[in-house]
């Protein structure tokens, strides 16, 4: 029996200047079950990004509601919200953002270090992930010394490392080629398919949509979906 893992209901998100307001989500409804493996496509400045951003808690919607696991994010207070983006979501931007002066496990510790936990078991659990993504050779390597496609499977090492609910990725493939971003692709695919987890991108890369198991195209403020 499937679980709905994420709702998201009658989204509205606008961005207010001086001259006009722009809407960019206009009741947006959205559910995601446990392990799915969802791409949204649209065109560039649809509003992709935002939606994410606010799914993962980076930014909160105008109107409407977001649930996690049960429980609803979008009017948390800022000291929960950041214990959301730690515990519950793990996010992937088209950038690393890996830290230069830290070595690629030191990186992928910072998640469980700024939850509490010690030293050794954060060490342990990095290691573990950056395994898990191909990376176990490259650990104590600086993101200077890292490939475009190794930083990338650093920061979703980093995602995956507290076991977060949902993994949300925007344009993970965006700045690599197409030979690194397939091995990606398979990455991702690997992780939805072996360890039933639940994903979320963003892309304007369709063969990495086609993996997905179920798929959206964001036009005018609402989600379509797509076969």
């Amino acid at each position: 029996m499937s679980t709905t893992i994420l709702s998201a209901s009658d989204l509205v998100k606008i961005f207010s200047t001086p001259e006009e307001e722009l809407h960019v989500l206009r009741g947006l409804n959205l559910e995601v079950e446990d392990g799915e493996f969802v791409a949204i496509t649209g065109a560039s400045g649809v509003g992709k990004s935002t939606l994410l951003h606010i799914l993962g808690g980076l930014d909160t919607p105008s109107s409407g509601t977001v649930t996690v696991a049960g429980e609803r994010i979008d009017n948390l207070s800022e000291e929960a919200m950041s214990r959301y983006r730690n515990v519950k979501c793990g996010f992937v931007f088209q950038y690393h953002y890996l830290l230069e002066e830290f070595e690629a496990v030191e990186n992928v510790m910072m998640p469980l270090l700024v939850r509490g936990e010690s030293r050794n078991k954060s060490r342990e659990e990095a290691v573990k992930a950056l395994d898990e993504v191909g990376l176990s050779s490259r650990l104590r390597h600086r993101p200077a010394q890292l490939s475009g496609g190794e930083c990338q499977r650093a920061a979703v090492a980093r995602a995956l490392v507290g076991s977060p609910t949902i993994l949300i990725a925007d344009e993970p493939t965006g700045n690599l080629d197409s030979e690194t971003a397939e091995s990606l692709h398979d990455l991702l695919a690997r992780l939805s398919r072996d360890k039933k987890m639940t994903i979320i991108v963003a892309t304007h890369d369709l063969s990495l949509a086609q993996r997905a198991t179920r798929k959206y195209k964001l036009a005018e403020g609402r989600l379509g979906r797509q076969e």
